[in-house]
């Protein structure tokens, strides 16, 4: 016992070290928001609260740019013009509230602005012209709102320095994701747009729920968990069988789901469980909630979070892994990213029609992966002006994680790329059954013939050096896709 007290104490004075205030990047972000008013010609003032807590050194660094980010596009897209908001009957200042707010062990950090809050009608109108959205489907304003999230996404037809360049709020949730946090955003028309972010309070130590599926074990961070509740086998049996939709608690609906179906590992099989009641976890994403059942409850631990390399952190719902006492391996879970796939995707599906698919399978669709954004957006416009569909990722991880939900007819890679470069992705893809068919064309400043010849020797159909030829490019892209076809 005396030895765990002095290692608890060594561990508090340790994470002390970590914490500086936040609230010296306070005159940061208040310049943020008095350049881009300038600029656009708008007055705002940036109003903070509760910014004299602390937080993790890595935590502040890293959550910085992002929170720049929601600044600018809260003056940019959010506060307007002081005639308009005079006409409207509000002040021609404009104000947004920064506020800090420790909840647990996570830290609340807030957006608000009081503008003109989020357009829903071009959001909609923007993403049925991209091809996220079906013309005739019905989806909620929340919803809706999810879509200014993803990659390249944006309502502003005018290219600027502040707004209009592709690079979105699919950058900002990319950055908040890998230091374990989560964003939400909600929004009423004529009064403001709100974004808030969760995050933990540091980046070594988390308090999770450990749970059992099988013989694995899964770390369920506090943070995402509602409630933990029992339910009679037979109970759940019915919800499995489609004969209750919807498990309710605390006047709230749970749509049920077993965990190991979500995660693809297993299936739920009540009839050789022995149990009479079996525990579930009450969770939620923006408004949808889920209960998840799961095979056993651990306990609670506070785990230390390790990176779990490129090859795992491509799995959207994995952000992370911990080595238990015993020495085995647990993978942190990211339940938003699960809820939505359960909830969200199949919604989508429906959705579509039968002749929109049609059309859209007649075009080609091209992968484009690169680190650099100016070569994504050319490339982008060069290719859906001659009809191509395209997909971008930033690196290699990325190109690996949107693999799984749509396979290219053809992809263009880069070499030289953070967290996982073009050979390592060519070799993936190789050695993937499902994936192996795909032809690749490698775009890069690497134009010796040691590089070509690895890249020839790992299946790759084409090599272009940087800068490429528009007309080289499309020849080799028609030329691949003819081969396929025939």
């Amino acid at each position: 016992m005396q030895q765990f007290r002095v290692a608890t104490d060594l561990q508090d004075g340790l994470l002390r070290t970590r914490m500086v205030p936040f609230s010296q990047v306070i005159p940061r972000l208040h310049r943020v928001v008095r350049q881009t008013c300038n600029q656009l010609g708008k007055n705002a003032s940036l109003e903070v609260q509760g910014t004299e807590g602390e937080m993790d050194r890595g935590i502040l660094d890293r959550i910085l740019s992002p929170l720049e980010h929601l600044l600018r596009n809260a003056v940019s897209h959010g506060i307007e013009l002081p005639g308009k908001r005079a006409a409207v009957g509000k002040d021609k200042m404009g104000v947004i509230l920064l506020s800090l707010v420790r909840e647990g062990t996570d830290v609340l950090i807030t957006v608000a602005d009081n503008g003109a809050g989020l357009k829903l009608e071009s959001i909609r109108q923007r993403a049925i012209e991209k091809g996220l959205l079906n013309s005739q489907a019905e989806i909620t304003d929340n919803d809706l709102m999810q879509l200014i999230l993803e990659p390249g996404f944006s309502t502003v037809d005018e290219v600027t320095q502040i707004s209009g360049r592709g690079v979105g709020m699919d950058v900002v949730v990319s950055e908040i994701k890998q230091i374990n946090g989560s964003l939400e955003i909600a929004s009423e028309p004529g009064q403001g747009t709100r974004f808030t972010i969760r995050l933990p309070l540091t980046l070594a130590i988390s308090d999770a729920l450990l749970v059992q599926m099988g013989e694995d074990i899964y770390a369920v961070p506090h943070a995402s968990i509602e409630g933990v509740v029992r339910i009679a086998v037979a109970d759940l049996q019915s919800y499995y069988d489609g004969e209750q939709e919807s498990f309710s608690y605390a006047e709230r609906d749970y749509v049920v789901r077993y965990l190991g179906s979500m995660l693809g590992t297993s299936s739920p099989n009540l009839v050789d469980l022995k149990k009479k009641w079996l525990p579930m976890l009450l969770v939620r994403s923006g408004e949808h909630r889920v209960a998840l059942q799961v095979d056993d409850l651990i306990g609670n631990r506070q785990i230390v979070v390790k990176s779990v390399g490129p090859q795992l952190s491509s799995v959207r719902w994995i952000t992370g892994g911990t080595i238990l006492g015993d020495g085995s391996v647990a993978l942190i879970l990211d339940v938003n990213a699960l809820v939505r796939t359960v909830v969200v995707q199949p919604v989508a599906k429906v959705e579509e029609e039968p002749q929109q698919e049609k059309r859209v399978s007649t075009m080609p669709t091209i992968m484009v992966v690169d680190d650099s954004i100016t070569v994504r957006k050319v490339t982008t416009r060069l290719l859906e002006r001659h009809s191509m569909n395209v997909i971008t990722a930033k690196d290699g991880v990325d190109a690996v994680e949107k693999l799984q939900d749509q396979i290219p007819d053809l992809m263009l890679l880069d070499i030289e790329m953070p967290r996982m470069d073009g050979f390592e992705v060519a070799r993936h893809m190789r050695n993937s059954p499902h994936l192996d068919h795909v032809p690749i064309i490698m775009i890069t400043s690497r134009t010796g013939d040691k590089h070509r010849n690895l890249a020839f020797r790992l299946g790759v159909k084409g090599y272009l050096g940087k800068p490429y030829q528009e007309i080289d490019l499309l020849r080799d892209i028609n030329a691949l896709l003819t081969g396929a076809t025939e």
